[in-house]
């Protein structure tokens, strides 16, 4: 803070392997999440650099607070992962931008950002469906859940093919997760991810919230057990190799 706050007084900075100053004239934009005033109070940020730093003061509220932004941030970051994954770009279908809406988003535009990034790799068919919607922390917004819990309950009690795929029948449940161990479970959500995203290591440790060498290390373990390795698709945008 001393650095920088001697830095806007003498508009001069000290050059890396330099031997003598070096004159600047340049403007800052700063910005924190925090509550500086509190800082300077609390003793952990001078007050002198606060007031050379605020000249002029915009608080841009959180994004909870200015629900009207979510959708073209949302339809932003979807072109934007689209183009950078090489993937066709595809609009945000009516009830995402429900289910967005109704998230309270307490990281704000990053945590969006993070999300619609999933969104992209997770899509599939013309549009991004409320599927697709996972939270950073790998769960979905709670009335994605309860609608998933509901239209599989239903289907259910008819006997008609769930939401997923395949079929039920009445007072048949879905596969128990009771009686396996978590690394099993943890194994076969691994390799779907990996088949979903056509072996993309990359996609795959994004979508999963793990690290890319942790994502190798799960699968040379699974490898040297006998079990085949989905591998990325050969001469394709999306192929990576591992």
């Amino acid at each position: 803070q001393a650095k920088l706050l001697r830095a806007i007084q003498e508009r001069e900075i000290d050059r890396l392997g330099g031997s003598k100053p070096v004159k600047v004239d340049i403007r800052i934009i700063a910005t924190s999440n925090r509550d500086l005033q509190e800082e300077v109070r609390k003793g952990t940020f001078r007050e002198d650099l606060l007031f050379r730093l605020n000249v002029v003061n915009l608080c841009i509220p959180p994004l909870r607070e200015r629900p009207q932004d979510i959708p073209a941030l949302a339809e932003h970051f979807a072109r934007k992962y689209a183009e950078v994954n090489g993937l066709p770009y595809r609009p945000l279908s009516k009830e995402a931008i429900a289910l967005l809406h109704q998230h309270p988003w307490p990281g704000n535009v990053r945590e969006l950002e993070n999300t619609m990034h999933r969104a992209v790799l997770l899509a599939s068919g013309n549009e991004i469906g409320p599927e697709a919607i996972v939270l950073p922390n790998g769960a979905r917004p709670a009335s994605a859940r309860t609608n998933q819990a509901m239209s599989f309950a239903a289907a259910s009690e008819r006997g008609a093919p769930a939401e997923n795929g395949g079929s039920t029948q009445a007072g048949q449940a879905r596969p128990s997760l009771v009686g396996r161990t978590v690394a099993e479970v943890e194994r076969e959500l691994i390799l779907d991810t990996l088949r979903h995203c056509l072996g993309n290591r990359t996609h795959a440790a994004n979508i999963l919230g793990i690290s890319i060498r942790t994502l190798r290390n799960k699968l040379n373990q699974y490898q040297a057990q006998g079990i085949p390795i989905p591998q990325p698709m050969s001469g394709s945008s999306r192929a990576q190799a591992s």
